[in-house]
């Protein structure tokens, strides 16, 4: 919900508005030639209407949280660990499970193992990367599970069905 202070106001009561609107509830302050406006982060200004936005603002928080997801990290011990305590895996042993996976509809391997044996050699394995999407599939795990996964590092997280 929107608030308004039309102008003319002191500048005690702009102080005030600001204070109970953007520092008390974190609003956000938009100034026009007319008033002072607070906005809900879902609420944009359009020729000093204020207009719900709340379709756009959810799909630029959905791309802010995906590429948030993205940029997780841990490191090569953490994921080899976490595979080893959930699959009794591995790197090796993932390596040989997916060479022994049959191949895609195109007659290509589901992952290029060349490829991924530089991957596994990484200091740290960020969830963006689309070989841990891949081989976490193929080990049966959710993209549920590998977000909560890189999330906080608990293992456990893999070890629920998907």
């Amino acid at each position: 919900m929107s608030y308004k202070l039309n102008k003319p106001y002191t500048d005690k009561q702009r102080a005030d508005f600001i204070v109970e609107y953007n520092h008390n509830q974190g609003l956000i302050i938009e100034e026009t030639d007319t008033a002072l406006y607070a906005l809900e982060p879902f609420e944009k200004l359009v020729n000093d209407e204020v207009v719900d936005n709340i379709i756009e603002y959810e799909k630029e928080q959905a791309q802010i949280e995906k590429e948030r997801i993205a940029m997780l990290n841990l490191t090569r011990a953490d994921v080899e660990r976490a595979i080893y305590k959930a699959r009794g895996m591995d790197f090796d042993d993932v390596i040989a499970f997916l060479e022994a996976q049959p191949l895609s509809e195109d007659g290509t391997p589901q992952v290029d193992i060349k490829a991924l044996k530089i991957e596994l050699k990484a200091n740290n394995f960020y969830r963006g990367n689309p070989y841990v999407a891949k081989v976490g599939e193929i080990l049966g795990f959710s993209k549920n599970q590998l977000d909560a996964f890189f999330e906080d590092g608990n293992y456990e997280h893999l070890l629920v069905s998907g």
